[in-house]
């Protein structure tokens, strides 16, 4: 069976933006809601992985005292 191919992160937001415009037609059955919401959840999911382990790789360079360069960890937790 072939495996499915993983979706970048911009894929799986375009793809979670068009479940959500489905999921706000009127005329979605039940069923395909379910089956949307599954999906959705999933791919959010996805989303807030690659979020953190962006988060996690990257250090926020911001100057300190003058010149002088500090490096320190990007937290956008709050925001």
């Amino acid at each position: 069976m072939p495996r499915k191919k993983e979706l970048s992160f911009e894929e799986s937001l375009d793809k979670l933006e068009a479940i959500v415009e489905a999921m706000e037609q009127s005329d979605t059955s039940l069923k395909e809601l379910m089956a949307n919401y599954t999906e959705g959840m999933k791919l959010g999911e996805a989303c807030l992985q690659e979020l953190a382990k962006a988060e996690a790789a990257m250090d926020l360079v911001i100057k300190k005292d003058g010149n002088k360069i500090a490096e320190a960890e990007l937290n956008i937790e709050g925001e």
